[in-house]
């Protein structure tokens, strides 16, 4: 690995004062349990799950200003009452949409934060994240002073460490007290500026249009994109990865060639994780974390051990 120290860089896009708030936030929520989450605890039980994410998110983000519009797809009315607990009204936009998908809501996250002009940092969340509380700022602040930072997501996946798909030379550095590094790729849930969101619009939308995520993020960081042997070595192995390769040049190919490399940065131990069994951010015991949480609602939500130890009736305010 490759280490660097990092220094501050100041943008006026993320300066105080610039905007009137601190983050813009597109919230992207279905009312049915994810595949990979289903045995987690709450698997059986979307709305609780949906509950322990949302409010574990809002505990992350601290005292910053944030505006929050939440896509809610083919949602109850249960869902709605979620977002109004927790965030107060002139900083949350409600829009319910009948069923449109996965890859249509990511369409409206992006319409939605680069046609705002409430912040200069904008926020994609899905809704099956768990987030450790007061960690947010840190994001915010590593993108504002980190060196050559360009996108952060919260989720250290298990797989940059068990893919040859991920193993090249990272960049690592500390910023705050916390290790961070380079990653080839991530999901969907991510933070950068608004004017970076715009620069590479184009490439983030071929997930619409049927691209995988792992192919964008590819043609973003340009991360083995030009190494002819790394698909035929995954073909050979009749693994489908090759497949992700092909999608990058068939879907992104003028970022490839003509695009400027983005660097996507992870927080080392991750922030938060996806919800995904056996894939959850290393070096935090999130399982233990929810199981907590799950102990506290049978118990009458009592003070136990964990992340989320609000009522779930008495919303901090911003």
């Amino acid at each position: 690995m490759i280490r660097y120290d990092s220094s501050a860089s100041g943008c006026a896009e993320l300066g105080p004062g610039a905007w009137r708030y601190d983050l813009a936030v597109a919230y992207r929520i279905y009312p049915r349990v994810s595949k990979p989450a289903v045995s987690l605890p709450f698997g059986d039980d979307k709305l609780r799950q949906a509950e322990i994410c949302l409010r574990s998110f809002r505990n992350s983000l601290g005292s910053l200003r944030v505006k929050v519009w939440a896509i809610l797809d083919g949602c109850p009315r249960e869902f709605r009452e979620l977002f109004q607990r927790y965030f107060a009204p002139e900083d949350l936009v409600l829009i319910e949409v009948d069923g449109i998908g996965n890859q249509a809501t990511y369409a409206k996250q992006l319409d939605i934060l680069l046609s705002q002009g409430d912040a200069g940092v904008v926020y994609l969340a899905e809704d099956d994240y768990l987030y450790l509380p007061e960690q947010f700022p840190l994001m915010l602040r590593f993108l504002r002073d980190g060196q050559g930072v360009d996108f952060v997501t919260p989720y250290d996946h298990p797989d940059c460490y068990q893919l040859d798909l991920h193993r090249e030379p990272e960049w690592v550095t500390v910023f705050e007290g916390h290790h961070w590094r380079t990653a080839a790729s991530t999901c969907l849930t991510f933070l950068t500026r608004k004017s970076t969101l715009a620069r590479y619009e184009s490439t983030l939308r071929t997930y619409s249009r049927g691209n995988n995520d792992c192919a964008v993020w590819l043609s973003l960081t340009k991360r083995r994109v030009f190494n002819p042997l790394a698909p035929l070595r995954f073909f050979a192995k009749g693994e489908f990865y090759w497949k992700i390769f092909v999608q990058a040049w068939l879907f992104c190919w003028r970022q490839i060639v003509f695009g400027r490399a983005a660097r996507l940065w992870v927080p080392l131990p991750g922030l938060a994780t996806h919800l995904a069994a056996g894939l959850l951010s290393p070096c935090v015991d999130f399982l233990a974390l929810m199981r907590a949480e799950e102990l506290g609602r049978q118990c009458g939500m009592g003070d136990v051990p964990g992340i989320l130890r609000e009522s779930f009736d008495s919303p901090r305010q911003l």
